[in-house]
């Protein structure tokens, strides 16, 4: 077997990997338009008025999730921890962690990801940046929009005030990787694709830092 013959085959089972580590950090990606329209934006989203009363209804939780279910009454808490605490401002916050961190992983950026990433999800990142920089692969990445945003789940643990809130997203990116030589081995420079990702953020509440942390990636 020539040498040309066997570079070739291990380029193609580097390639191989590095699919399948995206996929399980960073979720499924589908093209879904032949050229780039920019100016698309996402539906708004409809929502429900609910007539508010004393130790009734919430809107901001109800806009979401039903406010006897095991998700409504962990949010019930987490306001009753913190009385400022809203899942409006934390979707607004969540929608901008969302691209920063996406952007940050296809640009390489560890020291953004690392502020941001729980301990083992930073690792699992961070590994799959390594190994496409030890194959001199290349990611082109320019986020679109998010097409979708959803809370599909919250616990929170009366014990230690830690909360949790699981998020699907559905972004809109144009990605291709190129190889040493400035090939594109994966993705197109003039498709949009659609990735879905369902991540889940945590903080600890009633104590002085608002920040949240990523704890868990899927699909």
């Amino acid at each position: 077997m020539s040498p040309a013959v066997i570079q070739l085959l291990v380029l193609a089972a580097i390639a191989v990997f590095l699919f399948l580590r995206l996929k399980n950090v960073l979720g499924t990606r589908d093209g879904f338009e032949p050229k780039i329209d920019a100016s698309a934006k996402p539906a708004p989203k409809k929502k429900t008025s609910f007539e508010v009363i004393e130790g009734g209804l919430d809107p901001d939780i109800t806009d979401h999730v039903e406010m006897d279910s095991d998700a409504g009454q962990a949010f019930v808490k987490m306001k009753t921890s913190e009385p400022d605490f809203t899942l409006e401002e934390f979707q607004n916050g969540a929608r901008q962690a969302y691209e920063m961190i996406l952007m940050a992983f296809e640009g390489d950026d560890l020291e953004t990801l690392e502020q941001f990433l729980a301990k083992d999800v930073y690792e699992s990142f961070a590994a799959v940046i390594e190994a496409r920089q030890e194959a001199g692969y290349k990611v082109n990445a320019n986020f679109i929009g998010i097409r979708e945003m959803k809370i599909m789940d919250g616990i929170f643990d009366p014990k230690t005030n830690e909360g949790e809130i699981t998020m699907k997203f559905t972004g809109e990116l144009v990605s291709f990787v190129e190889d040493a030589k400035g090939k594109v081995i994966e993705g197109n420079r003039d498709v949009i694709k659609r990735q879905t990702d369902v991540w889940t953020f945590a903080k600890t509440f009633g104590n002085d830092d608002p920040n949240w942390e990523l704890v868990a990636t899927g699909e």
